[in-house]
C-alpha cells in the first residue's frame, strides 16, 4: 500500500509542477503578446484559467493522500485513543463519499453535459476540462482507503511521514 501511495504522490507531483510552469509559462507569454506585441493571446489566457482550476485539484488529491485536510484538532484531542482512531475513519468515509458522489458521479454528469459546449478561445469542448473532477475523485477514494488501513495499523498521525 505504500508503494502505491508512494506512486500516486509522486504522479500528482510531477502533474502539479508541469501544470504550475505550464501556467507561468503562459502567462508569460500572454504578457508579452498583450504589451510587447499589442495583440493579446484570448487563448493563452483561457488555458491557464482551466490549467490552474487541474492544479488546484490535484493538490486537493495530495492533501487528501496526506490527510491534511480540514479537521478540527481540538474536538479530536479531548476524547481517548480508541475514539481518536474512529473519528479518523469516520473523517476519511465522509471524504469517501463526498468524493464519490460530488467528484465522481457529479464529475461524471457535469463532463458528459459539458461535452457538446466549446471553448471560446480554443475550440476544445468543455467536458475536456472537467474530466479532472471525476479523475480527482478517484484518486481521493484511492488516498482514504489507504489512510483508513493507515489508520487502523498506526492510530491517528494527521499527515503520512514520507508520503
Amino acid at each position: 500500500m505504500k508503494a502505491l501511495r508512494n506512486v500516486l504522490t509522486k504522479l500528482l507531483n510531477v502533474l502539479a509542477g508541469v501544470s504550475f510552469i505550464a501556467m507561468v509559462v503562459l502567462t508569460c507569454w500572454q504578457v508579452f503578446t498583450r504589451y510587447v506585441l499589442q495583440d493579446p493571446s484570448p487563448w493563452s489566457e483561457e488555458l491557464v484559467s482551466y490549467l490552474f482550476a487541474w492544479a488546484s485539484l490535484l493538490g486537493a488529491s495530495l492533501i487528501t493522500g496526506e490527510r491534511g485536510h480540514m479537521n478540527i484538532p481540538i474536538v479530536v484531542e479531548r476524547v481517548g485513543a480508541g475514539m481518536q482512531k474512529t473519528l479518523g475513519i469516520l473523517g476519511e468515509l465522509v471524504a469517501f463519499a463526498f468524493s464519490a458522489i460530488i467528484l465522481v458521479y457529479g464529475g461524471v454528469q457535469i463532463s458528459q453535459l459539458a461535452l457538446g459546449q466549446m471553448t471560446s478561445s480554443l475550440g476544445i469542448a468543455v467536458g475536456v476540462f472537467y474530466v479532472v473532477l471525476p479523475l480527482c475523485g478517484v484518486l481521493n477514494m484511492i488516498y482514504t482507503v489507504l489512510n483508513i488501513a493507515d489508520i487502523c495499523k498506526n492510530g491517528t498521525e494527521t499527515k503520512q511521514e514520507g508520503a
